[in-house]
């Protein structure tokens, strides 16, 4: 038995490939240790940011970099902090362009983050605290919210 579909026509629909990813920055701090190592009373309050840049750098190509920025605190006092920005190189093939921003700002976040993820788990381990498991983040969401501030933004604009 044949298959009918020859590589071409197996390549005509939508193609996303990861080519990279790297850590382009990180950085994590202890500012009060080893105090804040001790047995606390309260449970810290956690806060995470997150953000989401890309650009093309080629035809098909685009690096898309995931920025965590967060910290545990009680009070004033800070137990620990983090940075990082957790580069991407994807290449996307076969998309139409309506559907392109929307791949590069959700999918390639939403393939990058499990990643991003485990290092800050290990550093904040590695911290001498309990590993920080960040819960799973809505990125269609989060490009919803985006989009939502930038058309209020033009509007505003406009308006003025």
């Amino acid at each position: 038995m044949t298959d009918s579909a020859t590589p071409n026509q197996a390549s005509e629909g939508p193609i996303l490939n990861a080519l990279a990813q790297y850590i382009k920055d990180f950085s994590f701090e202890n500012p009060n240790a080893p105090r804040s190592l001790t047995p606390q009373e309260k449970s810290p309050e956690i806060s995470i940011q997150v953000n989401v840049g890309a650009n093309q750098i080629g035809e098909e190509d685009y690096v898309v970099e995931l920025t965590l920025e967060g910290k545990a605190a009680i009070g004033d006092d800070v137990l620990f902090a983090f940075e990082l920005v957790y580069g991407g190189v994807f290449r996307l093939r076969n998309i139409p362009a309506e559907h392109i921003h929307p791949t590069v700002m959700i999918e390639c976040p939403r393939l990058m983050f499990p990643f991003a993820r485990q290092i800050i788990a290990d550093a904040v381990r590695g911290g001498g605290f309990p590993p920080l498991f960040i819960d799973p983040i809505d990125f269609t969401a989060l490009y919803r919210q985006k989009i939502t501030e930038l058309q209020a933004e033009q509007a505003n604009a406009t308006v003025s």
